[in-house]
């Protein structure tokens, strides 16, 4: 349905039940999932691709061409999973030749004035809280949230259920199910709470802390840690895909901090 004071493009795919508020502004190349919701002076411009059950709030732009001084125009996209919202004011940027799209999973949420730059990949079920500013490359995985006014430096890893503190400069990789916090941001524990929460029980949650021991606890280097953990810990799919973060970091984690006994 929509609003005459709506701009649709007559190129716009748009599934039928579609609404679109007035004053918002479709353009040609996109698309858009049935039972979408498209509030009042939303702009959403050429590629993206917008899945079911979206909410797009007022003044958000999607898929604006990326701030790069690098792009010269090639084709690239803006992809938005199923069921996610997205608040007030949020820009979303399309990709450059790194990827040549920028994607946003199923049932997030972006809360008012997130910045999305070019070529970030976020997964399924992220928060990003009021203010959050993502530069370029960033990869987040699933379960992350991120708290309010928190800037991510380009090319920065966030791995899966880790949790970022409000007002956080993260300039280093934040690996799986951890807490980080403080200034510089380093390690502040797991995030029990979260895991909890999504189903891991207390074995689990032990096992996760255990490694995060030999990493940061035990006054050991990165590779001297994960060998120990290698060796000495029975292999899980927890336990790899620590080894496997770590191993791959590009940027290096964040580093030790001053854990207190309650954060394991």
């Amino acid at each position: 349905m929509n609003q005459p004071l709506a701009y649709v493009h007559p190129e716009a795919k748009l599934a039928h039940n579609v609404v679109v508020e007035p004053f918002a502004m479709i353009s040609k190349d996109v698309e858009i999932g049935e039972g979408s919701w498209i509030g009042p002076h939303v702009t959403i411009m050429e590629g993206a691709r917008i899945g079911k059950n979206c909410k797009i709030f007022p003044g958000a732009v999607i898929s604006a061409v990326p701030q790069d001084l690098k792009f010269k125009g090639e084709y690239t996209t803006t992809e938005i999973g199923d069921n996610t919202t997205i608040r007030e004011c949020v820009t979303v940027n399309r990709g450059t030749v790194d990827k040549y799209k920028t994607a946003i999973g199923s049932n997030c949420l972006l809360m008012a004035y997130v910045h999305v730059a070019h070529d970030c990949i976020i997964g399924d079920n992220v928060i990003l809280a009021n203010g959050v500013q993502l530069a370029g490359h960033i990869t987040i995985e699933d379960f992350v949230f991120i708290g309010g006014t928190s800037a991510v430096h380009q090319f920065v890893r966030l791995g899966r259920h880790s949790m970022v503190a409000g007002g956080s400069l993260v300039r280093k990789d934040v690996p799986p199910f951890v807490k980080a916090a403080r200034e510089p941001i380093s390690f502040a524990g797991v995030n029990s709470i979260g895991l909890r929460r999504r189903g891991f029980n207390n074995e689990k949650i032990a096992e996760i802390q255990d490694i995060y021991r030999y990493i940061y606890l035990k006054g050991l280097n990165n590779s001297d840690a994960l060998n120990k953990i290698e060796l000495e810990m029975e292999a899980t799919a927890e336990r790899d895909e620590v080894l496997n973060f770590v191993r791959n970091s590009e940027r290096g984690i964040i580093r030790t901090g001053n854990v207190k006994v309650e954060d394991f």
